[in-house]
């Protein structure tokens, strides 16, 4: 049975739209038939970093309106089968959305794929509550500090009580916790809360902990999900959580203080 699922949070520069890109991806690369959403109008970067901005015809909001078809606007990506995209408009506002336009849309593309990904725009605003609204799962993306943390909350607070599954009394939506810009040494000195931290406060389950990393802002400069790059952490923290995602058991990396070697301590290594 085919799943939306939204990728959201309550602040914004925490990894939405990279985390949609590499989670999409990474469904795609295991067999499942995916496509991302870009739900935030007017500010679209999806494209950019699924590197398909030049093929960008027809867009979510030409659909919604009637202007163009599904098929017309999906666009298919050029690494993977099963992988598609549907861009959001650069020149309208999120008021071009609708409930029932959205509904129309996201049930149409339930019939053609397995997973529906809704890269949501950050905050409370008409966009993100559209793009929670229709969730089947919820991964709430934050970084590790006190502020991005409590914007979480909130989102987690709104995603049980303003969702369509909350207002016919349904099964909740399955909340996802992901941590980025993770940085174990400066959790260590007290400059980042921990992991713990931040899954006593959300309490939700933990998906995944993506390490800081060049490799994030170097794939989103090539156009390229950070997923493939399978000899980063990044990459590698990305393909656990999309394993955890499928219901597989991993281990969580990258969590501790990386030790040196005796040549690099003794040589100042990184």
């Amino acid at each position: 049975m085919a799943k939306i699922l939204v990728v959201t949070s309550g602040k914004g520069g925490v990894g939405k739209t990279t985390t949609s890109a590499a989670i999409g991806t990474g469904l795609a690369l295991r067999g499942h038939k995916t496509v991302i959403v870009d739900f935030d109008v007017g500010l679209r970067n999806l494209d950019l970093i699924m590197g398909c901005e030049r093929r960008v015809v027809y867009d979510f909001v030409n659909v919604v309106n009637g202007e163009a078809t599904l098929q017309q606007a999906l666009i298919k990506d050029k690494r993977l089968e099963n992988l598609y995209v549907l861009a959001a408009s650069q020149t309208r506002d999120k008021d071009a959305l609708t409930l029932e336009g959205v509904e129309k849309v996201l049930m149409d593309l339930k019939e053609q794929f397995e997973f529906v990904i809704c890269d949501s725009p950050a905050g409370i605003e008409k966009g993100a509550q559209l793009a929670m609204h229709f969730a089947d799962e919820a991964i709430v993306v934050t970084n590790p500090e006190v502020s991005s943390v409590r914007d979480s909350d909130r989102m987690i607070g709104l995603l049980s009580s303003k969702s369509r599954r909350a207002e016919k009394g349904e099964d909740a939506i399955k909340e996802h916790l992901l941590l980025t810009r993770y940085n174990p040494e400066r959790v260590q000195s007290g400059e980042m809360l921990g992991v713990e931290d931040v899954e006593e406060i959300l309490a939700i389950r933990l998906l995944g902990v993506i390490p800081e990393s060049q490799a994030v802002l170097k794939a989103s400069n090539q156009g390229v999900p950070v997923i493939l790059d399978d000899q980063s952490d990044a990459g590698q923290a990305y393909s656990d959580a999309v394993d955890r995602l499928l219901g597989k058991e991993v281990a969580h990396r990258f969590l501790a203080v990386e030790k040196k070697g005796f040549l690099a301590r003794l040589f100042g290594g990184n």
